[in-house]
C-alpha cells in the first residue's frame, strides 16, 4: 500500500459547529459520509478500515470528515439532527470548493448521502451505499423492535464508555465478527475514542427513526448498493429495499456475515472490483506504464490471468489448476479489480499488451 500524503483542516457548519476534515489523492472526487465511529486521523492506521481508505484515496481525490460530535470534529453540540448532519455534507463540500463529487456511505451514512443528492443533483456524480438502511429500526414494523432499540440505548450509557470492554466487544462481534482478534480489539478501542455514550445514544436514536423511503425515489444519479449477505446489524432485506427504491440502481450482494467488510475475506475483492467498475476510473497519462497493477498481483493470480490470456474457460483454469470454482471465482473477481478491468474481455486485451497469453495452451 503506497504512502499517501493527507492534510486536515477545520470548517464550521451552519450553527458554528466546527468539523475536521481530511483530504488525500488525485482523480475524481469521493466524499465518505461518516458514522459514530470515525476518526480522520486514525482511520489510516486502521487495521478495519485501512484497506478501503487507501484503495479510494488510490484512484479518487478522497474527502473524508468526521460529523459533529465525533473525532476531531466539536464534541459538545447542541443541534444533533437529520437536518444538521445534512447540513454537516454541505459545509465541508463548499469549504473544499468541490463542485462534483462521488458521494460513499456505510450503516447511517447512507441516509445522509441520498438527502444530499436529492438537495444538490447538480453536485453528486454516483452514489456508492454499503450496508445501509432507508428505515430505521422503529420504521420496520419488525417484531420486538422497540424493546431491542430501548435495550440497545441502555447498553450503550452503561458501557459505551467504561473501562470494562464487554458491551463494545458485543457491539464488535456483531459489526465484524469474522474480524481477527487485533480487529476487534482496534475497534472495541475506537468506539470509545470516537466519541461519548450520550453522543452515541443522540445518534442512535436518530438513526432508529429515520425514513427516507421517499427522498430515495428522488435520486437522479447512478447509484451502487451493496449488502453483506449475514450481515447482524443492518438486515440484508433493507439493503435490497434501498436498491428498489432508488430509480436504476445496481444491487450487489456481498458474501459476507461481516458489517465492515475486512480486508482478510473474499468480499473484499468484490466490493474493490464493483468500486473501480461503477465509479470513474483515474485518468492516466499518455506515457503511463501500462503495467500498472499488475505487480499487485500474487503468483497464483498471475497463473490464473495467464490462462485467462490463453483464452481458456472457468472449467477448465479450475481443473488445471486444481482448485475448486469457488476459489477460482475469488481470484478473478481480485484480478479484475487490480486491473480495473470491469470485463473479462477487458482483462485478456490488459493482460496480453503486457505479455500474457502468448503461450500454447497444452492439450
Amino acid at each position: 500500500m503506497g504512502d499517501f500524503r493527507r492534510s486536515v483542516h477545520f470548517t464550521s457548519s451552519f450553527d458554528g459547529v466546527r468539523l475536521a476534515y481530511a483530504i488525500c489523492g488525485r482523480g475524481h472526487p469521493l466524499v465518505c459520509v461518516p458514522t459514530w465511529i470515525s476518526h480522520v486521523e486514525h482511520d489510516w492506521e486502521s487495521p478495519v478500515m485501512r484497506h478501503l481508505v487507501v484503495e479510494m484515496a488510490s484512484r479518487h481525490r478522497l474527502l473524508s470528515y468526521d460529523c459533529r460530535g465525533v473525532g476531531m470534529s466539536e464534541r459538545e453540540v447542541s443541534d444533533m439532527s437529520f437536518d444538521a448532519w445534512v447540513h454537516d455534507l454541505e459545509a465541508v463540500v463548499d469549504a473544499t470548493g468541490l463542485e462534483r463529487f462521488a458521494l460513499w456511505g456505510i450503516s447511517g451514512a447512507p441516509a445522509v448521502a441520498i438527502a444530499y443528492a436529492v438537495r444538490h443533483p447538480e453536485r453528486v456524480s454516483h452514489l456508492v451505499l454499503c450496508g445501509g438502511f432507508c428505515r430505521g429500526r422503529l420504521r420496520r414494523n419488525a417484531r420486538g423492535a422497540e424493546e431491542k432499540a430501548r435495550v440497545m440505548l441502555e447498553l450503550i450509557g452503561q458501557g459505551w464508555g467504561a473501562e470494562e470492554p464487554a458491551f463494545r466487544q458485543v457491539f464488535t462481534s456483531l459489526m465484524v465478527p469474522g474480524g481477527t482478534a487485533e480487529q476487534w480489539r482496534w475497534f472495541t478501542d475506537k468506539m470509545r475514542m470516537a466519541t461519548s455514550p450520550q453522543t452515541a445514544q443522540r445518534m442512535l436514536r436518530l438513526w432508529q427513526d429515520i425514513d427516507v423511503c421517499d427522498l430515495a425515489r428522488q435520486v437522479q444519479c447512478a447509484a451502487l448498493v451493496l449488502h453483506a449477505r449475514h450481515d447482524a446489524i443492518v438486515p440484508y432485506e433493507e439493503g435490497k429495499l434501498m436498491a428498489s427504491l432508488i430509480p436504476g440502481a445496481e444491487f450487489v450482494t456481498l458474501d459476507s456475515a461481516n458489517h465492515v467488510i475486512l480486508e482478510n475475506e473474499p468480499a473484499w475483492p468484490q466490493l474493490q472490483a464493483a468500486l473501480r467498475r461503477f465509479l470513474p476510473a483515474p485518468e492516466v497519462p499518455e506515457d503511463a506504464n501500462t503495467s500498472l497493477g499488475f505487480d499487485d498481483l500474487t503468483r497464483r493470480e498471475r497463473e490464473v490471468l495467464e490462462l485467462i490470456a490463453q483464452g481458456l474457460g472457468n472449467d477448465a483454469i479450475a481443473q488445471r489448476l486444481a482448485i475448486s470454482p469457488k476459489t477460482l471465482r475469488n481470484h478473478i473477481t481480485s484480478i479484475f479489480g487490480k486491473l480495473a478491468a470491469p470485463t473479462r474481455a477487458q482483462a485478456i486485451v490488459r493482460a496480453r499488451e503486457v505479455g500474457f497469453g502468448h503461450a500454447v495452451p497444452s492439450t
